[in-house]
């Protein structure tokens, strides 16, 4: 009796033990899907530069019969049956043309699907897309899709999250927006930046929107209510259209939102008063339109770290409350009619890393006391009426990369203890009254950082000096050898553009974004004397040399063959 126990215990044992490997398998891919993705992957070559935009580009889709697709890069299956459930091509370098009856469209079962930065270029959004109808997930952003976004897309009433960011390819007309807004009721996300949809904004939306992007839209009419409460909403952005914003008694509903960008949609008039009482914001960003006065209301946004008011018709003197925004980090009140005086507050507020009052009326004295603390990249004063010296405080701003105090009324000598700021990359004094000779630097790494320094149209006088010269390290180096495409103080490149005015090849240019290859040094229309030293043979960075308009004399340096990158040369107007 024993002995038939122990046999049946070994039974049962043995019959668990195989129930219990046998469910610790993964279920393999259907062996279709797995064709239809090897297919599809067929139907391309692959390129890991079709994007500029692609940090960190997959190598290499390695799809291959002899492992289990489940196992594949980008792709991921249902853990209990098997089927594909998501793709993720993001950036993965494909190039080719995207047929409209693709082997992609077999996966049934799909949940997400990114396609975005690919270069499908020219293929049209097929209206299969509208049959993966369990998709909850769908990005087809900058992948160079073309033509209409036909009705098909709305039918996938389980989307949450829809992209298809484009370059100006794609339409998506008014009837077909409407059905879009109305059927997809459960979006969280809708991205259609740069879709030509002209139209106005529909009335119904999915409550659960947190983030609404349709900037470059052709977008008209008024700003529909129910844009005031969607309670989930965080980030809405519709510049660059023509909107009009109504100014509802009730915006409760937008208490969350953290992000806003209205900018160039043509308003006017006063800032509507319900974006003030939007406690979350986060980014607010106003520029291009005509608005007039600057309401002190404006100052209840405690919270704010960005605030982009530039090309606008403000006028009047800075208040000093703004100084109360203690969490700034961008300040951008550009090309406005402010006048009168700078407020000196301005410079202890301890998070700012942007200061730019660029293309206003200001006068007086830059006499801001800028303290130890301070986090400044860039200070943009370019274009105003400011007098007196440049502020000595400037030295304690450590982190400055961009300083361009260009186009004013200062009356000072050349500032060389600027050339002890260990990150400074642009400097602009250019238009201004300083005079005298540029002191010797008596510091070795003195301006070692610098790429562009413009001095033109002052009345400097003196040799060239070859002592400052010779600490220029960082133009003795030609840029596509020394690192990536970089740009000079971009860290906020999406919230804000550093324009510089630089005169090149005999044209005076806005810059809107300074490539740190992109060397400079204009000394034009000074009262320099002497020769032209040959150390300047040795900056094979510069794209531009400018000396013309001074008195200086003498022969052409041999070493100015070495500059083999140079653009712009101009050494007109000078002594023979």
């Amino acid at each position: 009796m024993n002995c038939v126990k122990l046999v049946l215990f070994f039974m049962l044992y043995s019959f668990l033990c195989q129930l219990a490997f046998s469910s610790s398998l993964p279920y393999l891919c259907p062996k279709h899907q797995a064709l239809a993705l090897l297919q599809f992957k067929q139907m391309f070559t692959f390129n890991p530069n079709v994007s500029h935009n692609c940090y960190n580009p997959t190598t290499d889709l390695s799809w291959n019969k002899s492992t289990d697709c489940c196992s594949w890069s980008g792709v991921h299956c249902d853990e209990t049956t098997g089927q594909v459930i998501e793709v993720d091509l993001f950036c993965c370098g494909l190039q080719g043309k995207f047929h409209t009856n693709s082997s992609l469209f077999q996966l049934s079962n799909l949940k997400r699907l990114d396609l975005s930065y690919n270069d499908f270029s020219g293929s049209l959004i097929s209206p299969k897309f509208g049959e993966l109808s369990s998709l909850t997930y769908l990005d087809l952003s900058c992948s160079g899709f073309t033509g209409l976004i036909l009705a098909e897309i709305s039918h996938l009433s389980k989307l949450q999250v829809l992209s298809i960011q484009t370059v100006g390819r794609l339409r998506l007309g008014p009837y077909n927006f409407e059905l879009l807004l109305k059927n997809l009721t459960k979006l969280t996300d809708l991205d259609l930046y740069s879709v030509n949809i002209s139209s106005t904004i529909p009335l119904n939306f999915s409550s659960y929107l947190a983030s609404l992007q349709l900037a470059h839209t052709q977008l008209r009419g008024v700003l529909p209510e129910r844009v005031y409460h969607l309670s989930n909403l965080e980030y809405l952005d519709l510049s660059f259209n023509s909107l009009t914003l109504p100014n509802p008694s009730n915006v409760s509903g937008l208490q969350n939102l953290q992000y806003l960008y209205l900018s160039s949609n043509y308003l006017n008039g006063t800032i509507p008063s319900w974006i003030f009482s939007l406690r979350s914001l986060f980014i607010l960003d106003l520029s291009n339109n005509s608005f007039s006065p600057v309401p002190k209301s404006l100052l209840n946004n405690l919270g704010l770290n960005y605030l982009i008011l530039s090309q606008n018709n403000f006028s009047g003197q800075i208040a000093s409350t703004v100084c109360y925004l203690k969490t700034l980090r961008v300040l951008d009140l550009g090309s406005n009619n402010l006048n009168r005086t700078i407020p000196q507050c301005l410079a202890q507020i301890s998070e700012l890393q942007v200061l730019d009052l660029n293309n206003n009326r200001l006068t007086g004295t830059i006499n801001t006391t800028f303290n130890t603390e301070n986090r400044l990249i860039i200070i943009n004063l370019h274009g105003n009426k400011l007098k007196g010296k440049v502020p000595p405080s400037l030295i304690n701003c450590r982190y400055l990369k961009f300083l361009d105090l260009g186009n004013n009324e200062l009356n000072d000598t050349f500032p060389i203890w600027l050339g002890a700021l260990p990150n400074l990359h642009i400097l602009s004094l250019r238009s201004n009254k300083l005079h005298g000779p540029l002191s010797d630097s008596r510091t070795n790494n003195s301006f070692d950082q610098i790429r562009v320094i413009d001095l033109s149209s002052n009345g400097f006088s003196g040799d060239l000096p070859v002592s400052i010269f010779e600490n220029f390290q960082a133009m003795k180096t030609i840029g596509e050898n020394s690192g990536t495409r970089e740009y000079v103080a971009d860290e906020y490149s999406d919230f804000y553009t550093n324009a510089l005015i630089v005169t090149a090849k005999g044209l005076e240019l806005e810059l809107p974004r300074v490539l740190t290859t992109y060397m400079i040094i204009d000394l034009s229309r000074n009262r320099f004397e002497g020769h032209i030293p040959n150390i300047i043979g040795d900056f094979v960075g510069l794209r531009t040399l400018n000396l013309s308009h001074n008195g200086l004399e003498g022969i052409i340096p041999a070493s100015l063959h070495q500059l083999s990158v140079l653009e712009s040369l101009d050494l007109s107007s000078n002594k023979r």
